[in-house]
């Protein structure tokens, strides 16, 4: 059984405790004898895992071509500012170099903004912080993990982490926070599927295969795999999600299926695949991946794409329809289709949906989910070209003065009283709310180069150039446009940084999509017939 989980009193002492803010770990290295599953000397043994010799690049960027754009050195320089070291170690990023950072959780290293800037230091040749970070947050999964005296699943990655020192001690600890000290107290669940995408582009990027095959991380993966594959109630292959759970972290009606997390739980599936050793318990686990694949391929791409052609069919569907011969098979009521669809849809394109549920269709576009859906193969290469077809066709909307949407379009007036529960940081057209996220800047690179269209890349990339620096990296904008810098966006945020960077260096060296890319998998492509959007 795994440790309770313990607190540093004021006179330094420990005590334990299972009802807290803040979960401290990394205690003592006698005091991990105590736990059954991961004890100090097997950690000792997986941080002196093999690497590659490779350059360390560690002042500069990796190609001298990187340097012909003022802004990329002092990218580089800011992101290594914002490197967290751990008993001589660089463990990841802070969310954010901003002064006033702390005063909420910004000075922590969140397992889905480090993704980023992970990918920056491994196309750089710099894979010892991701492999420092992969240990360190898979450490923390094995501890035991409270809210208000209610255990989570085992598998839960933690949504962060800290350093914390003691000077008197002078010794060091990792706090972390596993949904209990965050806004509205919702556990990640998309820190375990990044995390499992990182190992993958780790073990990609660097031919190093020994981490993936240590039995800590395999076992870190099934216990993940365990909590998104256990069977119950649930009548689809989808994975059931409270709001909060994900990059959007605020309350925004994602309820229930959001295509963030369905994208990037088939994206880390599929990683999983090709990581899981094939012994007894692999081969297990890798039978039941399989099946779930092919289940969750066909219902998000019958289910959640639309198109001109679907948008006609709903427009049309009848309702209270039974049995297995039913078209409205979610009985989607036509009614609730909003205005705005209408317009916003163009004759040649589509998209996957941000939800569907039960009488219950949310048409919202939503970025990092479809660029996933892209990299992951989720999305077949018509739906791919049609979603990229969809971007240049509705530019001035998700693109505009600022890559890049997170969502379009805003809630406002009474539905977002509602949905948000008035929540005055998601007012209309800022923060998730349809606020613009320069980090997506490099999902939509990756999603462009694999697409085969990098001058959109190019074109947002470039745009970004002109203001990003200027205005101090911020972590987002408002407005439709995204013309002005978030009412409450930290200056130097992390990932906005790291994700310009990453886009830059993917659009020069193309060769680097391979470690965040999927090719389609033939034997789960559907027999689906083809739209009028996806006509080439």
């Amino acid at each position: 059984m795994s440790p309770t989980a313990m607190d540093v009193s004021q006179n330094g002492s420990v005590n334990k405790t299972v009802d807290m803010g803040l979960s401290i770990f990394e205690i003592e290295d006698s005091d991990l004898s105590r736990s059954s599953d991961i004890s100090s000397h097997v950690f000792d043994h997986l941080e002196s895992v093999y690497t590659p010799s490779r350059r360390s690049g560690f002042n500069t960027p990796g190609s001298n071509n990187f340097e012909s754009h003022p802004i990329v050195f002092d990218a580089w320089e800011a992101l290594r500012r914002s490197l967290v070291h751990f008993r001589g170690q660089s463990v990841g990023t802070i969310a954010a170099l901003d002064n006033s950072a702390a005063e909420l959780n910004y000075d922590q290293v969140f397992v889905r903004d480090f993704v980023p800037s992970a990918l920056a230091f491994l196309i750089n040749g710099e894979p010892e912080i991701v492999k420092n970070f992969i240990l360190k947050t898979l450490r923390l999964q094995s501890w035991e993990k409270k809210v208000d005296q209610f255990k989570l699943g085992e598998g839960v990655m933690p949504a962060s982490f800290k350093v914390l020192h003691d000077p008197v001690r002078n010794f060091e600890t990792l706090i972390a926070d596993f949904g209990e000290s965050a806004i509205g107290r919702v556990a990640p669940v998309d820190s375990g599927f990044w995390w499992i995408i990182l190992l993958r582009a780790y073990t990609k990027s660097t031919g190093d295969t020994s981490l993936a095959e240590m039995p800590e991380c395999q076992r870190g993966m099934r216990l993940i795999l365990s909590l998104c594959l256990s069977e119950g109630f649930d009548t689809f292959p989808t994975l059931l999600c409270t709001d909060g759970c994900c990059m959007v972290d605020r309350r925004m009606g994602v309820y229930g299926y959001p295509i963030e997390i369905q994208a990037l739980f088939f994206m880390a599936l599929r990683c999983a695949l090709l990581l899981l050793k094939q012994d007894d318990e692999g081969k297990e686990f890798a039978d039941r991946i399989v099946k779930r694949l092919h289940a969750l391929s066909y219902h998000m791409r019958s289910h959640f794409w639309l198109d001109i052609k679907q948008l006609n069919d709903i427009y049309r569907y009848k309702t209270e329809e039974y049995s297995h011969t039913a078209v409205n098979k979610f009985n989607v009521m036509p009614d609730s289709l909003p205005d705005w669809v209408f317009d916003f849809m163009p004759s040649r394109g589509g998209y996957f949906v941000g939800n569907v549920s039960p009488a219950r269709m949310d048409f919202r576009w939503f970025c990092l989910g479809n660029c996933v859906a892209i990299l992951s193969s989720l999305a077949t290469p018509e739906q791919a070209s049609a979603i990229m077809d969809l971007i240049e066709s509705r530019w001035q909307e998700l693109i505009g003065e600022m890559p890049l949407k997170i969502c379009y379009p805003a809630m406002e007036s009474h539905e977002w009283r509602i949905v948000t529960g008035c929540d005055p940081k998601n007012t209309s057209w800022s923060y998730h709310n349809g606020g613009s996220w320069p980090v997506l800047l490099w999902l939509l690179t990756a999603a462009c180069i694999k697409t085969g269209r990098p001058q959109i890349a190019r074109r947002a990339i470039e745009i970004a150039e002109s203001r990003l620096l200027k205005d101090h990296w911020p972590e987002y904008y408002d407005g439709k446009l995204g013309r002005y810098i978030g009412k409450q966006a930290r200056k130097f945020q992390t990932w906005s940084i790291a994700g310009y960077l990453v886009a830059k260096m993917m659009l020069e060296d193309p060769s680097h999509l391979g470690m965040i890319s999927l090719e389609e998998d033939k034997q789960m492509t559907p027999h689906m017939k083809r739209s009028s959007s996806w006509t080439c």
